[in-house]
């Protein structure tokens, strides 16, 4: 019988090699996959708590006074572990204390079998939003009493393995194959577990009918939908009146559903849009409803004239939130039947002919390649969509998978074997069935570039969160190239090469040839892109602006006329000569491969001389062509490796861009966005766009009671923003925050502009809070996504959050979470940004008064985002402290207050709105 001893230890430190010493010790035994014994005990380390360990943990010196020392327990523990597989969450580092434990105590290490319980859920819980052990608890809804102590964390992963265990059991005989033969890389020794599992399916009868095995791979069969569509009856009208009614099918499909007089205004509007063939600009606030009011009209309009219509947003989150919420809701709730289909761009979808040429080639293959192998075998059991967005991968792991996905494939063959249960191809047909298609604006955009061969046909299209639809096409339209990517698409084409050599009559002599051209290719590139990265430093001295996450920023133009930017012209040309000498070379091959019928590596060597190809006619772009309608610039990392370098250009207007290939192909275009306004005129997103006077604009109210909900506070006694110094502007905040803080018991989201203030406000606030109990997580510091560290946030009393630029929109933290927003500066753009600076010079160049036609209308619709974030429903209550009183001193602060919601403002010393707050609160 199996016997799994779980353990787990609180400690002193991170390392015994530093001294640090275990101060709890926690285990469980399990026999028959039940708990058959549990042991725990204080430890006195000899030595005082560090105080952010009892903070951690809650023991204290006092806890541990009088508790036994290590060796007077250790051959106890040492007993516990006798025939049995060692189980920890992060057994490496429980094991290393233990074992020097136990050898300082003058006995034997333990040299048992190991299961790490966080490489196995990364394993067997593919989709897990985290692999923390608190997450993880939450995830699989085990009670957690008291985290970070010692027998409670031992009992839940007892209950994990136990899980995991289970899991285990589910896979095919197949998938348990490649597992095994990944094993001996993984940290866990699974050898015997796989193998007895191998041993039971062989004898086993029973299949899973979820199931397709195909070469030797198992994979989760696709559910085929319902083709039968049901004709529509009623009138828009009277359909929107019976969803929306008190009494109607919203209410029967929501709890606690209220009719809201916005919603089906939006309804309506967007109804008569599509009827007429116009395009909207329609600002829907917060609490409006915008997702199911835009639903309504679109699902009613695609099925009564049978044309699809698209649905584009920008972040993931939405779109989980229409295909998992919304979607299913009205799919419940109306009275004929709809189809929708995701659709993402190919580099989302796993190829499993990729997949499978992957899993033949071992011999490379490091600890997180292995990994994330093994994390795929078990989640192609599981998946119906292919789409990598659900699996929580490493991130060495997501730069794997770029090479295994459908964007990687050589060729699209229809008579491939794979062709027909290829992800992104079912993706693509189910797109093709669907009436409504939900996709994103990097795809939208790129469909538009490639002359509308992406995505299905469409005439109508709503563009969700449209305030970011500009900025999108402008990427798109321009070009992004870094020195990593440059490496990548070499070594690709190299090994595609070196593969080509086993299959086809190539002369040794032609092989020296190409190795020496990928040779010089890597030099010319290494050698280019370090000049690039010491010239940009060089000009660091003359203050460079930097982006959201500290790169130096150059913008081209400003030294055009330089030596080392014509050094950089030269060098690019030596760069471009010794690539398209690599692609005469690979085209030759092509033509080998043709003549000895082998399609499929002339399709893989076709693929890299057109990556080869993006690299010439990026380089070219940058430093050989002048474009006086394109902005670019260049980024480093300034502590980065030296050839980190990243190239970026993007057309200066893409006005009239959109106009030409968008507006004017489609019959309907609806933009809707919350905020979408600057002093309730659409004037300035209009002329970003390219729409003309006959756009239909509107905006919709929110219907929260703003009066009650928020209090806008506005200090009058703080030191300027704008002074060169900014510490002591940066201390008041800080004190402020603390201050605030105390009163509303942390709950708190502080917002930046730039990740440096951040980073010394944070600094800050760490060094005057070391005594207290607040949890402080910032965007950049802590490690985690956006999501980890909002569920953190939420997760921990008295939290404090401190974000730049992704917070701004789109993170929710409904109720009493979330009692403070701080707003540290008005989010005007650097004047140094590269894309500002030169759409500023443009804008002065016709006489036009770039502040006001560009700073202010792009500073005041980021403020509306980030205000917010605040009230998110209507039983929300909090306040709004905004830090920089530009908005009160100065003739253009009326443009923010106006562009908000009506709520009461208070500009007041910091002492009296402090005392307001607790009053108010």
């Amino acid at each position: 019988m199996e016997k799994f001893v779980v353990v787990d230890l609180e400690t002193t430190g991170h390392a015994p090699s530093n001294g640090d010493k275990i101060i709890e010790v926690g285990i469980v035994v399990i026999q028959g996959r039940v708990i058959t014994d549990q042991f725990q005990t204080m430890l006195d380390p000899g030595m005082p708590i560090p105080p952010f360990i009892s903070q951690l943990t809650g023991i204290t010196d006092e806890d541990v006074a009088g508790a036994p020392q290590f060796e007077d327990v250790a051959e106890e523990v040492s007993a516990f572990f006798k025939d049995s597989y060692v189980v920890a969450h992060n057994a490496n580092f429980d094991l290393r204390f233990l074992n020097s434990a136990l050898e300082e105590a003058g006995l034997s290490p333990i040299q048992r079998p190991v299961l790490d319980t966080v490489e196995l859920a990364r394993i067997l819980l593919p989709t897990a939003p985290s692999y923390k052990l608190s997450v993880l608890s939450e995830h699989l809804s085990f009670e957690h009493d008291q985290p970070h102590r010692a027998l409670s964390d031992t009992l839940v992963t007892a209950e994990l393995l136990l899980s995991l265990l289970e899991e285990l059991g589910k896979l095919p005989y197949e998938t348990i194959s490649h597992l095994l033969t990944l094993e001996k890389s993984l940290k866990s020794d699974l050898r015997s577990l796989l193998e007895y599992r191998l041993e039971e399916l062989a004898f086993e009868d029973i299949q899973d009918d979820g199931l397709e095995v195909y070469r030797g791979l198992a994979f989760r069969k696709v559910h085929e939908e319902d083709d039968t569509v049901s004709a529509i009856t009623q009138s828009f009208g009277e359909m929107a009146d019976q969803l929306y009614q008190k009494e109607g099918w919203l209410s029967e499909g929501m709890k606690g559903y209220e009719p809201r007089k916005s919603q089906l205004e939006m309804s309506e509007q967007i109804f008569d849009v599509f009827q007429s063939n116009r395009h909207a600009l329609l600002e829907a606030e917060t609490g409006t409803g915008k997702s199911l009011a835009y639903l309504l009209p679109a699902v009613y309009t695609a099925v009564k004239e049978k044309n699809r219509i698209v649905i584009s947003t920008h972040l993931t989150q939405l779109q989980a939130q229409l295909m998992d919420k919304e979607i299913p809701l009205l799919q419940r709730i109306l009275p004929f039947s709809f189809k929708v289909a995701l659709l993402k761009g190919k580099q989302h979808y796993l190829s499993l002919s990729r997949f499978e040429s992957e899993l033949q080639q071992t011999a490379n293959d490091n600890y997180d390649i292995v990994l994330t192998k093994a994390i795929l075998l078990v989640w192609l059991t599981m998946t119906e969509t292919g789409d990598i967005d659900e699996v929580n991968l490493p991130s060495s792991g997501k730069r794997f998978f770029l090479h295994m996905s459908a964007d990687a494939e050589d060729t699209q063959d229809p008579f491939s074997p794979w062709f027909s249960r290829s992800f992104y191809q079912r993706a693509k047909k189910a797109a093709w069935q669907a009436d409504i298609i939900v996709t994103n604006h990097a795809l939208l955009c790129s469909d538009m570039q490639e002359e509308y061969q992406l995505l299905p046909s469409y005439q109508r299209v709503i563009i969700d969160e449209a305030h970011h639809f500009e900025a999108t096409a402008a990427k798109h339209f321009g070009l992004a190239l870094d020195y990593v990517s440059i490496h990548h698409m070499l070594s690709h084409a190299n090994k595609v090469y070196e593969k080509a050599t086993d299959e086809l009559p190539i002369t040794q002599a032609e092989m020296l040839i190409w190795q020496s051209l990928w040779d010089q290719t890597k030099e010319e590139a290494d050698e280019m892109f370090r000049y690039i990265h010491d010239f940009v430093l060089s000009q660091h001295k003359k203050k460079l602006g930097t982006n959201d996450i500290g790169r130096l920023q150059l913008r081209l133009e400003d030294v055009r006329e330089t030596k080392q930017v014509l050094v950089i012209a030269e060098m690019s040309n030596r760069l471009l000569f010794v690539v398209r000498d690599c692609i005469h070379h690979l085209l030759q091959l092509i033509k080998s491969a043709d003549k000895q019928g082998e399609k499929k590596i002339a399709d893989s060597i076709r693929n890299a001389a057109d990556q080869l190809q993006t690299i010439i006619d990026a380089i070219e772009r940058m430093f050989l062509l002048y474009d006086d309608g394109e902005v670019k610039w260049i980024e480093v990392d300034m502590y980065g490796a030296r050839n980190a370098v990243y190239l970026y250009s993007e057309p200066l207007d893409i006005a009239d861009l959109l106009l030409e290939h968008f507006f004017s192909e489609k019959k309907s275009v609806v933009l809707t966005s919350a905020t979408l306004t600057m002093k309730q005129s659409f004037a300035f997103i209009q002329e970003q766009l390219g729409l003309d006077e006959h756009t239909v604009t509107r905006r919709f109210d929110s219907p929260y009671s703003y009066q009650e909900q928020v209090q806008l506070l506005i200090p009058n006694d703080f030191p300027d923003v704008r002074g060169k110094d900014n510490y002591p502007f940066i201390y008041a905040v800080c004190e402020a925050i603390l201050s605030l803080a105390a009163i509303t018991d942390g709950r708190m989201l502080v917002l930046f502009t730039s990740y440096d203030m951040l980073k010394k406000a944070f600094g800050l606030v760490k060094e005057l809070t070391e005594d207290q109990d607040y949890t402080l997580i910032a965007q950049g510091i802590t490690s985690g996504s956006r999501d980890r560290l909002k569920k953190n946030f939420q997760s921990n009393k008295k939290a404090i959050l401190f974000g730049t630029s992704s917070f701004w929109e789109g993170v929710d933290i409904p109720g009493e979470d979330l009692s403070c927003l701080v707003i540290v500066r008005l989010p005007f753009q650097p004047p140094d940004h590269p894309i500002y600076e030169a759409k500023a010079a443009k804008l002065k160049a016709e006489g036009k008064n770039a502040f006001m036609e560009l700073a202010l209308p792009n500073a005041v619709i980021r403020f509306k985002q980030g205000f917010g974030r605040l009230i998110r429903s209507s039983n929300d209550r909090g306040i709004v402290f905004v830090c920089d009183d530009r908005m009160m001193k100065t003739r253009y602060g009326s443009y923010f207050t106006a562009s908000i919601p009506d709520v009461p403002t208070h500009y007041k010393s910091t002492a009296e709105l402090l005392e307001l707050s607790e009053d108010w609160l």
